[in-house]
């Protein structure tokens, strides 16, 4: 089967959110964080991205790490939302891009922070 991919804004974004295209800024670094996985050890860094609708957390991992800087206007291609403790995180994914673009994104809406929002996850019935 195959998925179409789609452009958002980042207050378009959603916990369903997947094969997402996008254009965002950074606004932030977060620090390097060693963690354990079901796939063994990673690495993560959450970056603050946003454009003239919103911001979200983006998780980098691994070789992701490093590629970015602040102000880098990215482009997303084929990204996906992921829950972390119940908090919305853009991601890239292996089968996802993420190119450093010559766009301009200009004023960044910082006030609607989408990973600010508590989302509850819908629990799957047991029979």
């Amino acid at each position: 089967m195959e998925y179409k991919a789609i452009d958002l804004k980042v207050k378009d974004m959603g916990v369903n959110s997947k094969n997402v295209n996008t254009l965002v800024k950074v606004l932030e670094i977060g620090e390097l964080r060693d963690i354990s996985t079901r796939f063994g050890d990673k690495k993560v860094s959450e970056v603050k991205v946003g454009d003239e609708t919103g911001c979200i957390l983006m998780s980098l991992w691994d070789d992701q790490i490093g590629k970015v800087g602040v102000g880098n206007v990215i482009s997303i291609e084929n990204g996906y939302i992921s829950l972390v403790r119940n908090s919305m995180r853009l991601n890239i994914g292996k089968y996802g891009k993420m190119l450093i673009s010559d766009e301009e994104i200009g004023e960044v809406n910082e006030t609607l922070n989408m990973s600010d929002k508590h989302v509850e996850r819908s629990q799957r019935r047991r029979y």
